[in-house]
């Protein structure tokens, strides 16, 4: 391969890094006994990592690391990773006040408690959870800053806020949502230095939301559901295009797609194994070839996965056009095991059930993602009288609209064995 000098998948990263860089991971029984809580300054004249490149958050006028941390996990428990995620300038550092409980906010706290220098190189991004209101949103947000130990949020993502729906609250689905009642809210709390910039998180709807994102002036950044399935999306295509042009800055999360996998899938594998880097590292420069977005959002919950995917970002290897061929061939051929989100079809089709989406998602949650808590948690939220109607209702008819074909009486039956 032609580009094989400036390749650095995970292995060549590791060497890389040198035997330096992996002192904090394989440090012997002498160090380990020494306080686990050095500063981080001290541990960065120790050892010189690769730096993740940034990349301007729309015209913000600030840059931001082109992988972010999503810590949708327990990371009171899990201090590790963001101590290494810093030291490879993985600086962006995604969370809600419901990730493993309050555990993710309270994690990132601990670290600051511990830090405090280093919260002017991080980037804070949180959301007001279940939020049913504007004064809601205000009430979170100061809950946010007392569990985080920090007097601002760099970006604050909203969600949508109905009252009575009762669940799920942390992604916006209907951009009717972004009121002018929430536009003074957001110059408020700029005014007051709560937050840096404002936005939302999305993965419902997403054209639509981003669409209308795009005509307004007052948003500056959205974090949206995007991986290679969507390459191919003319409607989400022209949205994010719109908003690009716009100067709203574009935060890509579950770039992997992960969903139950099928049989057929191998050859996705044996493709870029052949090209040197993983499955994984190949989902993630699908997203980030793309500049329209400043970052891509992954959950990594071990060194080695950060490693991995750090090697990614810095690996200058291109995709190939035949890459690109592969997995267009992947997602024509799986379509019918993945749920992109288009909630609106769901949502005339079957008005009674008005969260077939959602549990679509809570099921990767379970099967996929291996977080089967909090797939119940978010299933228990749905009100009763529509999970009462989950098993009775007939759903053909929007068998019949949904684009990818989902088997949706098949996979809300398993919904509710595995998730009631």
């Amino acid at each position: 391969m032609g580009q094989k000098h400036d390749r650095i998948n995970r292995r060549n990263f590791l060497k890389a890094v040198g035997a330096a860089g992996l002192g904090p991971v394989l440090a012997p029984a002498k160090s380990m006994a020494e306080p686990r809580e050095a500063k981080i300054a001290e541990e960065s004249k120790e050892a010189k990592y690769p730096q993740v490149p940034t990349r301007p958050l729309g015209k913000t006028g600030v840059r931001v690391p082109c992988l972010a941390l999503g810590t949708i996990f327990d990371v009171v428990e899990n201090q590790v990773i963001l101590r290494e995620g810093f030291k490879r300038g993985v600086t962006y550092w995604d969370t809600a006040p419901d990730y493993a409980g309050p555990n993710s906010e309270l994690g990132i706290g601990k670290f600051l408690a511990k830090n405090p220098k280093a919260r002017k190189k991080l980037f804070l991004s949180t959301k007001p959870s279940d939020a049913t209101s504007v004064a809601d949103v205000e009430e979170r947000l100061h809950a946010s800053l007392k569990r985080m130990n920090t007097k601002y949020i760099d970006l604050y993502l909203v969600m949508d806020f109905v009252e009575g729906r009762g669940y799920d609250g942390h992604g916006l689905s209907d951009p009717a949502q972004l009121t002018n009642e929430l536009k003074e809210w957001v110059k408020a709390a700029k005014k007051r230095k709560l937050i840096k910039f404002f936005g939302f998180s999305t993965h419902k709807n997403m054209a639509k939301c981003l669409a209308a994102a795009a005509k307004l002036d007052w948003i500056d950044a959205i974090m949206t559901l995007y991986n290679y399935r969507f390459v191919k999306d003319t409607k989400l295509q022209a949205a994010i295009d719109a908003c690009h042009k716009a100067g709203i800055g574009l935060i890509a999360m579950k770039t992997q797609a992960f969903w139950p996998r099928p049989a057929k899938d191998e050859g996705l594998y044996e493709q870029f194994r052949d090209r040197g880097f993983t499955e994984q590292q190949a989902k993630i420069k699908v997203v980030l070839e793309d500049k329209r977005f400043s970052s891509a959002c992954v959950g990594m919950q071990t060194v080695s996965h950060m490693t991995s995917n750090v090697a990614a970002v810095l690996d200058k290897t291109k995709l190939t056009q035949a890459d690109r061929d592969v997995f267009s061939e992947y997602t024509l051929a799986t379509s019918g095991y993945y749920c992109t989100g288009c909630a609106h079809i769901c949502d005339c089709a079957v008005p009674d059930v008005p969260c077939i989406s959602d549990i679509m998602r809570y099921l990767t949650y379970y099967n996929s993602y291996g977080d089967r808590a909090r797939a119940r948690q978010l299933f228990a939220k749905i009100p009763s009288s529509v999970r009462n109607r989950l098993p009775s209702t007939d759903y053909s008819q929007v068998e019949a609209c949904c684009p990818e074909h989902l088997p949706i009486t098949m996979l809300l039956a398993e919904a509710v064995s595995k998730l009631a």
